[in-house]
Formats: structure tokens, sequence, C-alpha cells
């Protein structure tokens, strides 16, 4: 069973910087994409970064290119979303994904989605 977790969410003033974390288990970062998405109030879910498609490219939206950067630490199956220069329309809350399909190119999941989603976590960007 794939279960993800998110953690790292919080206030945090313009142009400030955090750090989520999604601790995941069920699965294994070689033979998933990872990713993470975000809601923000009365606006539709939106794709922010992937890995693990076959490109071995990491997706960003264009909302987030620049500023934000995805990574992970295989051994501990643990993936990140560093967020700098953080803006009050990243309020939202995180959420991270898993999806056992593995596609040529990250973007996919940008229009698609993933299969799996952990249960979020709230970031607020004060002005």
């Amino acid at each position: 069973e794939v279960n993800l977790a998110e953690s790292g969410g919080g206030l945090q003033q313009t142009g400030g910087s955090l750090r989520l974390s999604c601790a995941a288990s069920g699965f294994t970062f070689d033979d998933y994409a990872i990713g993470w998405f975000r809601q923000a109030p009365g606006k539709e879910r939106e794709g922010l970064s992937f890995m693990g498609s076959s490109d071995g490219e990491i997706a960003y939206a264009n909302s987030v290119k620049g500023r934000f950067t995805m990574s992970s630490d295989n051994r501990k199956n643990i993936f990140y979303l560093q967020m700098n220069n953080l803006k009050p329309e990243d309020t939202a809350v995180y959420y991270c994904a898993a999806d056992s399909h593995i596609y040529y190119t990250g973007r996919y999941y940008l229009d698609y989605g993933m299969e799996s989603l952990g249960k979020g976590t709230l970031v607020i960007v004060s002005s």
C-alpha cells in the first residue's frame, strides 16, 4: 500500500523559504514517479514538480520554475520541495504524490495528475 505523509508547512513571509518533506512507504523511487501538487482556496489543484519520468528530467510548472526545487533521498524514501522567494499566491495546501506509471516526460503528470496523494500540508505566505 502506498502511503505518503507531508510535513514542513507553516506560515512564512513574502520572500522567505520553506522546505516540505514527504515520507513515502509501500514503494521505491526506482519504480514510481513522484511529485508535488498544491491547491489554493477556490482554485483547482495545480501540478508543481515531478521526478521519475523516463527522460530523467525534473519537470516544473512555469509558476514555480526557478523558485522551487524538488529532490529526493532514495535511501530514506523521502522527497522534498525546497520553496524559495515565496509569494502570497503560493498560499495553498501542498500535496506530495506518486504514480506507478512511468511516462516519458514528467510534464504528463502536470496535465493528468498522479495515482496517490498524501493528506496535504498548509503553506501560508503573508504579504
